[in-house]
């Protein structure tokens, strides 16, 4: 299988996370797709440009993080990064989804920053650093929930990204003043997977 990601992508992070993980080195290939030029060859394999984008091993394209982290997490009948949403299941599908809106005001963040200077919404940028403030906020508050504390799953390592990239993107300051949240985020770096994964300065 081949894993195309951006090494800077915190979506193409958290499918690198669940192949340590879950051991699959040995399995899937992790490769670092061209994306944002006109003429990428990786438009051949994925017309969105979209990363993480998996092929499986029967030639089945996969995209989303959410997705091919399920898949990848359940391929050997025992997942327990990723949890199926039942009824009862509310409690943990809250958090995770939480942890995901944190990644994505933080990547359009990183995103309208890429643009040439003169193109960029100041008012996107202050929207998504206020966002990010305000749900740093929320983490404070509630990383003390049992399923933040115990093994690690995707709301965690969605969490720990979305801090992180905020951090080394100098967005918004996420763990100073949050005592609590700083020292979760001390206890998930040292993680081996969330080590490997760290983006490039």
């Amino acid at each position: 299988m081949q894993l195309f990601v951006t090494m800077t992508s915190p979506y193409g992070r958290l499918a690198r996370i669940v192949v340590l993980e879950k051991g699959l080195q040995g399995k899937v290939e992790i490769v670092e797709a061209q994306t944002r030029v006109s003429d990428s060859p990786y438009y051949q394999i994925n017309p969105s440009g979209r990363v993480p984008c998996l092929v499986r091993d029967d030639g089945v394209i996969m995209e989303d993080s959410q997705l091919i982290c399920t898949w990848l997490d359940q391929l050997d009948g025992n997942p327990r990064l990723t949890r199926a949403h039942k009824r009862q299941d509310w409690a943990y599908g809250r958090l995770e989804s939480t942890a995901r809106s944190m990644v994505d005001g933080v990547a359009v963040w990183v995103r309208e920053m890429r643009r040439a200077q003169q193109e960029r919404s100041p008012v996107i940028l202050q929207h998504e650093a206020d966002r990010c403030v305000r749900m740093a906020d929320f983490w404070e508050r509630e990383i003390g929930d049992a399923l933040m504390r115990g093994p690690l799953n995707l709301a965690q390592m969605l969490l720990i990204t979305a801090v992180e990239l905020a951090e080394h993107r100098k967005m918004a300051e996420v763990l100073p003043g949050r005592a609590k949240l700083a020292v979760w985020a001390r206890r998930v770096r040292e993680i081996p997977s969330i080590k490997a994964t760290r983006p490039p300065e």
